[in-house]
């Protein structure tokens, strides 16, 4: 019986230790005295989560700052603008992606670099300028697609660029403003799709 009742204590010990997980994390509570939740283990993953979001929302609104310029026919700006994309690609911290991710984001990376560099050295050029955006569009789109942009864009299509084979691009707003024809004809095209 003295073994039993020892047995069973220690059973009991054990059962009651592994069960108990309870590290003693100070609770935390709001002014109001609720108790607030726990966000030490998810602040690291939505840090580099957002992290990752800013760098590329960073790449795409310098994409539309090009965009916007070359609808004006404004050729200086779209140089600022591609010079503006290289420096928001090699901000990018890829660290926190996976290897498929990292594999895809380098090959964008890569093609859409050396496009906004030819956009950004070639001011007095519009037309090369926009032979550039055309490829560059299809990369920011993939990557848009691939990692999200944190806003609402459109993806416009025009019909009459390049000798009728047309092209793409990505916008902010609904409404076309086409960076292909500029101001000779600037609601020329239509959204292809709206991308959240």
């Amino acid at each position: 019986m003295k073994h039993i009742l020892i047995s069973s204590a220690i059973v009991l010990s054990l059962f009651t230790a592994c069960n108990n997980t309870d590290t003693k994390t100070p609770v935390i509570t709001d002014s109001s005295g609720h108790a607030a939740a726990d966000t030490s283990k998810m602040s690291s993953t939505t840090a580099m989560d957002t992290h990752n979001k800013v760098s590329v929302k960073d790449i795409v609104n310098s994409y539309l700052q090009l965009k916007n310029a070359l609808t004006k026919d404004n050729d200086k700006d779209a140089a600022s603008a591609g010079n503006s994309i290289v420096t928001a690609f090699a901000n990018f911290q890829p660290s926190s992606l996976t290897a498929e991710q990292s594999k895809l984001y380098t090959d964008i990376q890569d093609d859409a670099k050396e496009h906004a560099e030819h956009i950004g050295k070639n001011a007095g050029n519009i037309k090369h300028q926009r032979e550039h955006f055309d490829m560059l569009s299809k990369d920011i789109y993939q990557l848009v697609k691939t990692f999200g942009a944190g806003q609402n864009l459109y993806y416009d299509h025009c019909p009459m660029y390049n000798d009728g084979k047309g092209a793409d691009w990505l916008s902010e707003n609904k409404s076309i403003s086409n960076p292909y024809l500029g101001k000779a004809m600037p609601t020329c095209g239509s959204v292809k799709e709206e991308l959240k």
